[in-house]
């Protein structure tokens, strides 16, 4: 199933954490996100355009699995970063495109 990750900074400016400890802590954060990929759990991670906010497309069996992904990122373990998560489906509109219509057939 796939999941939609809408990200919120909680508290960027890391606080307790010297520039170097937010800047290994980034790095870290990188590193997940790309183990998260490699495994297929994240499909595709964008930013958005009004705001500099992630936006994250997910692969997982539920939405606790998804959760629980997100969970081992480190910025969500350091409380600087939080995921409104939104449950997708596949869109069935097209299928009307070779219903029959109501009417027609003409006789």
């Amino acid at each position: 199933m796939r999941f939609l990750a809408l990200g919120s900074e909680v508290d960027i400016s890391f606080p307790g954490m010297s520039r170097e400890e937010a800047a290994a802590l980034g790095r870290a954060e990188a590193r997940r996100s790309w183990e998260l990929y490699q495994s297929g759990v994240i499909r595709e991670v964008q930013f958005r355009v009004d705001a500099h906010r992630s936006v994250i497309l997910l692969e997982a069996p539920d939405e606790a699995a998804a959760r629980d992904a997100l969970a081992t990122l480190p910025f969500v373990r350091a409380g600087v970063l939080s995921f409104e998560i939104v449950g997708l489906r596949p869109y069935d509109g097209w299928a009307r495109l070779f219903a029959p219509e109501d009417g027609a057939g003409g006789s």
